[in-house]
């Protein structure tokens, strides 16, 4: 069975387009095929960040934060004599 497909259009610098052609050619692939999995892996990236996202937003409003100072005040301990534990349970 044959996947549905649909062309996109999209202008890109030159610079890029360039650098498709030389990884298609050194992949022995098409540049289309060099397009489809760069697109598919940023798509697959924003959609986990937003996942992330929403998690982060669902643990804000439960009240599941850590104050600033705190982190502010560990991360400046780091890389001293006596740096003070994580407050990150």
């Amino acid at each position: 069975m044959a996947t549905e497909t649909k062309v996109l259009t999209a202008h890109v610098p030159l610079g890029l387009a360039e650098k498709v052609e030389a990884m298609a050619s050194r992949l022995e692939r098409s540049r289309g095929w060099v397009v489809k999995q760069a697109l598919a892996a940023w798509v697959d990236q924003e959609e986990e960040r937003h996942r992330m996202t929403l998690e982060a937003l669902e643990d804000v409003d439960a009240g599941r934060v850590i104050d600033h100072q705190a982190i502010t005040a560990w991360a400046d301990s780091l890389g001293t004599d006596k740096p003070l534990p994580s407050p990150v349970k």
